[in-house]
């Protein structure tokens, strides 16, 4: 703990971070510089305060009391203020739902996420994406956020959905779900009710963004109405559901669980993937041994689920992606009673907030930990102790699409190697960009042709 820090005689009250000012407390570094501001609260102990105008909010950077928060005391926790402003989404869907109505309605869309289930996703995974990494040009200038952007849509639309949107309208959908994903995370940090209610440029933006969210989701819900028996997917799931009366889901809670799930699908995936294509493109070495896996293990044929599991050096590749750009600088929590953490007592309605980004940096847990090093995560390597890799989370709330995303990733990852190199832009500086997920700062990579090499053994 440092020595300018603000430290009471109470140890139940928690450090208050250096550099808050009178009536905005620390909003200045939170806008200015979020991600070093994040990491650097991490060096003020287990538990720190800072303040967002005149909220005060307790950041938890320790991985045991992050755990302990998720797991055993989750129960004593709300999604909090940014679960709040992601109802932007819709007020019901899952990933914002609390208490009892998200247990049931996790409990109904399991079904859809069983990894028995996935297994057989992973040849409309494949056929989703063909045509867009099957159209790229040699030398072609991609922008990697919008096209791994769509290819994560693509998927998701496809999938639960047995939808495919042509590509202008494909677009449109994913700009709406930029502009309400950044609409939510300037409301947390940021949070005035009263400029959320003015006419403003962007609040025009955001209603015109949740209106064609709502339309679009709504035309796949009436095509298959139409055609009841046409699809088993997840929107049949949830027009088929009834609650515990017996009664059919309201048709405002399915689009809300559409919607919200759509959204989560494509972002998070998205920029995962771009991250991930950017660090191959720096390390030539780790390009070769990726190249060498998928012609070893996939060759000359399409990728099937039987290939997943043996691509063993591609999951460690999205596994390494996952920790060092991970997509979630900020998650808060709402304790809605009085709760324990560590030294530290959370009176009833505090606002808690924890980073993945930072939490999975810490040098502490990860040796170099700005390294990218995918073969940090090989068996016999040591590995970072529970709860300091969360990628989806943990505990009762651990994201429902954790086995999905991860197929995807690998199916994605592994069906670009076959076919391309993604070579980075002469002179480009990439830096991480918090906004709501980290995205890089230029997404920019140059397409280039490869041709496979003669099959060796599995790296």
């Amino acid at each position: 703990m440092t020595a300018d820090i603000d430290v009471t005689a109470d140890m139940d009250v928690p450090p208050t971070a250096p550099g808050r000012l009178p009536l905005i407390g620390h909003v200045v570094p939170l806008i200015k510089d979020r991600l070093e501001f994040v990491e650097r609260l991490r060096t003020y102990g287990p538990i720190v305060r800072m303040s967002v105008g005149p909220k005060k909010v307790t950041v938890v950077n320790s991985h045991e009391l992050i755990h302990e928060m998720l797991t055993s005391k989750s129960g004593s926790f709300s999604k909090g203020l940014l679960g709040e402003k992601l109802k932007l989404f819709g007020q019901s869907a899952l990933p914002v739902a609390e208490g009892e109505p998200h247990l049931r309605r996790r409990r109904l869309l399991q079904p859809a996420f069983h990894r028995e289930r996935i297994s057989g996703y992973v040849n409309t995974m494949r056929e989703t994406v063909e045509p867009s990494i099957t159209g790229w040009r040699e030398g072609e200038l991609l922008d990697l956020k919008t096209e791994m952007g769509l290819m994560a849509q693509d998927v998701a639309m496809s999938v639960l959905c047995s939808f495919r949107a042509e590509q202008e309208r494909a677009r449109a959908i994913l700009d709406a779900v930029d502009t309400v994903f950044t609409a939510a995370i300037w409301r947390t940090m940021v949070p005035v009710s009263s400029l959320e209610r003015l006419p403003t440029r962007s609040n025009r933006r955001l209603k015109a963004a949740r209106s064609l969210l709502r339309s679009e989701v709504a035309d796949i819900i009436a095509e298959r109405r139409a055609a009841p028996d046409a699809h088993d997917d997840l929107v049949t799931l949830l027009l088929e559901a009834r609650d515990e009366t017996g009664a059919p889901l309201p048709d405002n809670e399915i689009l809300s669980e559409i919607i919200g799930l759509l959204a989560a699908g494509s972002e998070t995936t998205g920029v995962m993937l771009a991250w991930l294509f950017h660090e191959l493109g720096r390390d030539p070495e780790l390009e070769r041994r990726l190249h060498e896996e998928v012609d070893s293990v996939v060759g000359e044929g399409p990728i099937t689920a039987e290939h997943v599991p043996q691509l063993s050096f591609t999951r460690r590749l999205v596994s390494e992606t996952l920790r060092l750009h991970h997509a979630g600088w900020l998650v808060t929590r709402q304790a809605t009673k009085p709760v324990r953490l560590g030294q530290v007592s959370l009176p009833a309605g505090e606002q808690v907030l924890w980073s993945p980004y930072a939490l999975h940096r810490d040098p502490a847990l990860y040796p170099d930990p700005l390294r990218f090093d995918p073969d940090r995560w090989l068996p016999e390597r040591p590995q970072p102790p529970r709860g300091a890799f969360i990628p989806f989370g943990s505990g009762k709330r651990m994201c429902i699409g954790d086995a999905f995303a991860w197929t995807e990733g690998i199916v994605i990852t592994a069906f670009i190697a076959s076919r391309w190199r993604l070579r980075p832009v002469p002179g480009a500086t990439v830096k991480p960009i918090g906004l709501l997920t980290v995205h890089p700062s230029d997404p920019r990579m140059v397409a280039e042709t490869r041709q496979r090499a003669v099959a060796r053994t599995a790296v």
